[in-house]
């Protein structure tokens, strides 16, 4: 099995390295990965500059790209076969409810979904860039056995990718796994006003306070109580019932 591995947190993340780990006893390896951190940079591709792929080992590239410019890539360039899987991350923190809106981790994947090969995402749900990443090597003995039981599925749902969240808990502690639907974030005070050094005024967008809820089927309430959630995301983000609905909200101009 052929497995090509990116991330959005940079190719010498310890993420990533913990994510080759657990998924080389499975089959063999390409990192395709940016060469500085992304996070929150989505489905964003480089347009305005060519992109510079450096060779730093034996299927191993960095690229002063975006994580879906790595993805395409990877898959259009580096590689000269395709690979059965992409699998992106770890993320350091969490990319549960609206956070998968934003994730460079998750739309990695998303792009190879796009390209035609099925994928997984893996985040860490440890808070944030600071988690303890002691507990995350530490996870990677339940991460092989999960990641051969989602690449061996009989049928691995079609337009989907898997979104994988891990409790930031010792591998001991792990309860199991849980299917599960995204549930709900939000942030307040995330906006910070500041001045420059002359005076002017600028906005620092990062930090405040995160309120998660989400019913007992959702990630948020699967990691809260120590479970590994996996949640299936697709690309299509049309809203099927209201158009069997329209009776009630829409009127023809």
């Amino acid at each position: 099995m052929r497995f090509l591995v990116t991330n959005d947190d940079g190719i010498l993340a310890h993420g990533i390295e913990c994510l080759v780990e657990a998924a080389a006893p499975l089959g063999e390896i390409t990192v395709v990965a940016p060469d500085r951190e992304q996070s929150a940079m989505s489905h964003s591709l480089t347009l305005h500059h060519p992109l510079r792929p450096i060779e730093r080992g034996a299927r191993r590239w960095q690229v002063d790209g975006t994580p879906t410019d790595c993805v395409m890539l990877a898959l259009e360039a580096l590689m000269p076969e395709r690979p059965d899987f992409v699998l992106s991350g770890i993320n350091h923190g969490q990319n549960m409810g609206e956070d998968v809106l934003y994730s460079g981790t998750v739309a990695a994947a998303m792009e190879g979904l796009a390209l035609g090969i099925p994928a997984i995402a893996f985040s860490f749900a440890g808070g944030d860039l600071r988690a303890d990443v002691s507990r995350l090597r530490d996870l990677v003995p339940v991460i092989t056995p999960l990641l051969r039981h989602l690449t061996g599925l009989q049928t691995f749902p079609p337009d989907t990718i898997l979104n994988v969240n891990l409790p930031p808990v010792p591998a001991g502690e792990v309860k199991g796994v849980r299917l599960t639907r995204l549930g709900r974030r939000v942030y307040s005070n995330s906006l910070k006003p500041m001045e420059d050094p002359w005076g002017r005024r600028v906005f620092w967008i990062g930090g405040g306070e995160i309120t998660w809820t989400g019913e007992a089927d959702s990630d948020f309430r699967a990691v809260q109580e120590g479970y590994i959630s996996v949640t299936p995301l697709h690309l299509d983000l049309t809203h099927h019932s209201l158009l069997g609905d329209t009776e009630r909200w829409w009127r023809t101009p």
